[in-house]
């Protein structure tokens, strides 16, 4: 038996106010390819589908449509509901789907059928499990009869102690949700989603975050995305490989002068150009619309920041005991070296007199 195993699709989100929809279109795409170049009997989706409860309708399409090129492919297919689905709404139309190969974990009533697949080895029994709250969970475990003589494969969207995590992820403050892997010891592979860096739990790499399918924050520009191919045969021979996956838009990262990065012979031999990126510029002087101005060259460009030496140090402005006693151009100048760490330069102090004087009427 050979399974593909995916999560965290987080279809319909948006990154840094960035809709993702076309990525994540062609990125599913790309996995249906490999899923018939590697020919799976099964794919296994381990929770958040969506980005949200309530999803857009461009993302509920955009799912209806993927999950109709399965069917016509004839995978059967396993799916969890992950914390940021609702697991009531994903499981609508779950018992007629199910006649064509789609199992959708329904809303967690105690207690979880396994449904039972065979192959030349004999059954494989596969638990959905939805996102539930820690003590849920081992109160489940505890009480599963699992038939340790058989092959048994859980999907669950949890978190694992011990495991990485990104920026992008929406976790319980204090590790409230933290599972232990021993839990899940019963069985043969357990396919998690929630984290969305590809790792092993277990040192038999039984346990698996397969990773999301593309990057969504910046905390993951030097991971790369895959799939997890799953080969199962008799108990307790299994094999697991990864197959990288190419974006369309991939994240990156660059730093420099405002100059430098806009020079042609800095990006002429690039292919980022179109990537997301986010961009650190190192002027000590605040770039006019640099972002506008960024754009007509990194035409995607999500972030920008700057380090220099008014954003290494942060100091913290207090009352002045001495305000009367100084004049506005001194308060003024008192105030942007708080701010940029550094005095103002004769020109930028003319310029201040000047407006001081017209707010003041006064003569410099």
């Amino acid at each position: 038996m050979k399974l593909l195993h995916l999560s965290d699709l987080h279809l319909g989100i948006r990154v840094n106010e960035y809709s993702l929809i076309e990525d994540q279109r062609y990125i599913l795409n790309a996995i249906l390819e490999i899923a018939q170049q590697e020919r799976v009997d099964t794919i296994i989706i381990a929770g958040d589908i969506y980005d949200k409860a309530v999803p857009s309708g461009e993302a509920v399409e955009l799912f209806d449509d993927f999950l109709t090129k399965i069917v016509r492919l004839r995978i059967p297919t396993f799916i969890s509901a992950g914390n940021h689905d609702s697991a009531q709404r994903l499981c609508f139309g779950a018992n007629i789907m199910s006649a064509e190969g789609i199992y959708i974990s329904p809303v967690f009533t105690g207690e979880i059928t396994p449904v039972r697949i065979h192959d030349n080895f004999g059954p494989i029994n596969i638990y959905c499990l939805p996102y539930m709250r820690h003590n849920k969970v081992i109160e489940f475990m505890e009480g599963v009869t699992i038939n340790t003589e058989e092959r048994n494969i859980l999907v669950a969207h949890q978190f694992v102690t011990g495991a990485q995590k990104c920026d992008s992820e929406e976790i319980t403050i204090g590790g409230a949700d933290n599972i232990d892997a021993a839990v899940f010891a019963g069985f043969d592979y357990v396919a998690l989603g929630h984290l969305h860096r590809p790792q092993n739990i277990s040192a038999k790499n039984k346990i698996r975050y397969c990773g999301t399918p593309l990057k969504y924050s910046f905390s993951e520009v030097n991971d790369t995305k895959s799939v997890t191919v799953i080969e199962m045969a008799e108990k307790g021979n299994i094999q697991i490989d990864t197959i990288p996956l190419t974006p369309m838009r991939d994240m990156k990262e660059i730093k420099g002068t405002y100059n430098q990065l806009m020079s042609y012979d800095y990006y002429k031999d690039t292919t980022y150009t179109d990537d997301y990126m986010h961009i650190t510029l190192t002027d000590e002087e605040d770039i006019p619309d640099a972002i506008g101005r960024l754009r007509t060259v990194y035409t995607n460009l999500m972030r920008l920041d700057y380090d220099n030496i008014r954003t290494r140090n942060s100091n913290i402005i207090e009352a002045d005991c001495n305000v009367q006693e100084k004049t506005p151009n001194e308060l003024f100048g008192d105030f942007y070296k708080l701010q940029n760490n550094r005095d103002m330069t004769d020109e930028q102090q003319t310029f201040v007199s000047e407006i001081i004087a017209k707010i003041w009427e006064e003569d410099i």
